[in-house]
């Protein structure tokens, strides 16, 4: 199955890779309806429908009257890559996660920007319960009885099409639906590992992963996330004088940096894994939800050894209650089955054949295509909101998809005052500290973008901002 592209795409693309390369620079005015019209033979309400595309990511800016012009939007520093010697550590928290997930009582009672989900009104809510509806009384009571251990073939057989319009091949047999990515992470670890052997993470790493690790008893090296993702300069060094059992990654979008790797560093990180034979578990779980151009093709597009194992999840591109999930296990088939089926032998029919209705009529793609519009909404304010009311010397990430931002203050901010702040306003990050054994990142924290921006949530921003001044 082809993904769609969109009429409009064929010119902004172009418009976007002159902005991003600098051939256009901030203030340029850019062509006019008229003549795009006149050069790529589309009609005015296609270009108009372009140019609001790129008004919406914030690359581009109206005047009235005047035209359209590249957006003058500060750009923000990146946070500096923190050097350090990677140390083999055993997985176990230093401190608590109270502040990584809502609290008891109603999520919406504070400004939440540290729940890494999409808010009630980002959620298909009519889309998903509508097929929920047309599901339940087309299977009835086949819905009450057990699916395949290894997932509906169905099922399978959208997610194998889905992925070769990306180019990553899949094969039926090789895949498992799962309760959602985590369990996938954990199957996936399962497979390859054993209590006591080392795995290479990336630093910061979100917590969930973490926890997975600690669970299962595994040592860990953590990798420092650089402006262009996973430092594989760093992994190659390690790999030399330690014995690396597994690579966990996040190649598109990470959680928390919003960072992605380029393709040079994705082609290094494969040979490097394969070189000394270490699997790698890729989580391609933000895939889906690219800003622009093309949707990124993962790590398994890369591999024809069998060693990357790749798994998602569509609990963060449609609704946290879906859960449901897949891992293609590439050559560890045998151990991961047996694994996924001591969890559990089947994953709920209703969410298999929800999804499966989803994707086989299109109406995913089409979900994603708003939802991804306003997810780069809300990143393009959540840099201009941060920039404006944060002091001098605070540095964010500009992520292309996803819905994380990692902010770093400057070195001299008390972070426990600054949290404690926060309560009191009415908003709430994720503390840079959950997101590594080693207790680094404390004066980073993690924004997520993924709700509708209230005049009270833009106002919470501002606030935490101004405590800081």
């Amino acid at each position: 199955m082809a993904i769609k592209t969109y009429r409009h795409e064929i010119f902004t693309r172009d418009i976007e890779k002159n902005i991003r390369e600098g051939l256009w620079l901030p203030g340029y005015k850019l062509p006019s309806v008229r003549a795009l019209k006149e050069k790529y033979g589309a009609s005015v309400s296609t270009i108009q429908r372009g140019y609001e595309d790129l008004l919406m990511r914030g690359l581009v800016e109206s005047l009235p009257r005047s035209g359209y012009f590249v957006s003058r939007q500060p750009e923000m520093e990146k946070p500096e890559k923190i050097n350090r010697q990677p140390v083999v550590r055993d997985a176990v928290f230093q401190t608590g996660l109270t502040h990584t997930t809502a609290q008891p009582g109603n999520r919406h009672s504070l400004s939440s920007f540290h729940v890494a989900a999409p808010g009630d009104l980002m959620i298909p809510q009519k889309l998903l319960l509508r097929t929920l509806q047309q599901v339940v009384r087309a299977e009835g009571a086949g819905l009450l009885r057990y699916y395949p251990a290894s997932g509906s073939p169905a099922l399978k057989q959208q997610i194998i099409q889905r992925a070769a319009a990306y180019g990553a091949r899949f094969r039926e047999e090789e895949l498992l639906v799962t309760d959602g990515a985590l369990q996938s992470l954990y199957i996936a670890l399962s497979a390859v590992c054993v209590p006591g052997d080392v795995v290479a993470v990336e630093s910061p790493c979100v917590f969930s992963v973490l926890e997975v690790l600690a669970v299962l008893r595994l040592r860990v090296v953590e990798i420092p996330v650089a402006r262009d993702g996973f430092d594989v300069d760093v992994l190659r060094k390690v790999a030399v004088r330690t014995k690396v059992r597994a690579i966990v990654v996040t190649p598109h979008f990470h959680n928390p940096t919003g960072s992605s790797m380029p393709p040079d560093q994705q082609r290094a990180l494969v040979a490097v894994a394969q070189r000394y034979d270490i699997p790698i578990i890729e989580n391609d779980i933000y895939g889906d939800l690219y800003f622009s151009g093309a949707r990124p093709a993962p790590l398994k597009a890369l591999d024809d050894s069998g060693l990357v194992m790749t798994c998602s999840s569509y609990a963060k591109t449609l609704a946290p209650g879906i859960r449901l999930g897949w891992l293609s296990t590439g050559r560890y088939l045998p151990k991961a089955e047996q694994v996924r089926f001591a969890l559990g032998s089947t994953v709920s029919p209703v969410f298999q054949e929800t999804v499966t209705q989803l994707l086989r009529t299109n109406s995913y793609d089409r979900h994603l295509r708003s939802f991804r519009t306003q997810l780069a909404k809300n990143a393009w304010l959540t840099l201009h909101l941060v920039s404006s009311s944060f002091p001098e010397g605070t540095s964010m990430t500009r992520p292309a998809g996803g819905y994380n931002c990692w902010v770093q203050l400057p070195v001299q901010t008390d972070m426990d005052a600054f949290y404690q702040a926060c309560e009191r306003i009415g908003a709430r990050f994720t503390p840079g500290s959950v997101f590594s054994f080693s207790g680094s990142f404390r004066h980073c924290f993690r924004l997520v973008f993924a709700d509708t921006y209230t005049a009270a949530r833009k106002r919470a921003i501002k606030k935490a901002g101004a405590v800081l001044l």
